[in-house]
């Protein structure tokens, strides 16, 4: 054989093991894709718990089907999967404090978060709806124009004129209850609630009547 053709098929022998070396790897990637959200896992988890590893049933604080009727707790029924997700996980650590879901975040897998994220994000919220007309045209006002002079933005600009929000983004807030929304707002304020940059900046530039009219707005969005 000609010696210099050996460079050659040198060249070619390396090329033809990282062709290789790279259809092993994405290989494995492939195989390790993560295993799809099982929504009846889910569902069994959120309606009955799992007394053995110290997780109450969810429905019984935030309602049958996510659709909480206790003011105080959040409606979860059709909230973008991502986002449920994201606040299990953040009750798990230091950026939302909340003494009730801290404990049974913790005591939930990642499989939990996943499956109970996915049953709830399938769910159909309930409309809510305004209570106070004195004040819901201005948290109209502010929700899709902002307040120009103390820079805060309009809420519609991230959670979308009809309250729907982003997918992985933004949460849903349409129908929500006033109380948790102002609850909410004011924990963002004070720094209770700090998993959000861009809220804790928004909510320390409102004041309380503001906050007020906002969530009596976003209430009877729809």
């Amino acid at each position: 054989m000609n010696r210099a053709f050996l460079p050659f098929l040198k060249s070619i022998s390396i090329a033809i093991l990282a062709v290789s070396s790279f259809a092993s790897v994405a290989y494995a990637n492939e195989g390790a894709k993560p295993a799809k959200a099982d929504t009846a896992k889910g569902e069994a988890i959120y309606n009955n718990g799992d007394a053995a590893r110290g997780i109450v049933a969810c429905a019984s604080c935030h309602g049958a089907a996510g659709n909480s009727t206790i003011t105080v707790n959040p409606k979860l029924a059709g909230q973008h999967e991502a986002y449920v997700a994201k606040q299990l996980d953040n009750f798990k650590g230091a950026d939302r404090n909340n003494a009730v879901m801290t404990t049974f975040a913790k005591a939930m897998n990642e499989d939990d978060v996943k499956n109970i994220s996915a049953y709830l994000a399938a769910q159909k919220s309930k409309p809510g709806a305004a209570k106070n007309k004195d004040i819901v045209e201005l948290g109209k006002q502010i929700y899709r124009g902002g307040i120009a002079e103390k820079n805060v933005p309009a809420c519609a600009g991230c959670h979308s004129p009809n309250g729907a929000g982003i997918p992985a983004q933004f949460p849903r807030i349409a129908g929500q209850h006033q109380d948790y929304t102002i609850a909410q707002l004011s924990n963002f304020r004070t720094g209770i609630r700090k998993n959000s940059a861009q809220m804790v900046t928004i909510s320390k530039r409102m004041s309380d009547d503001e906050m007020k009219a906002v969530a009596d707005y976003v209430a009877g969005l729809k």
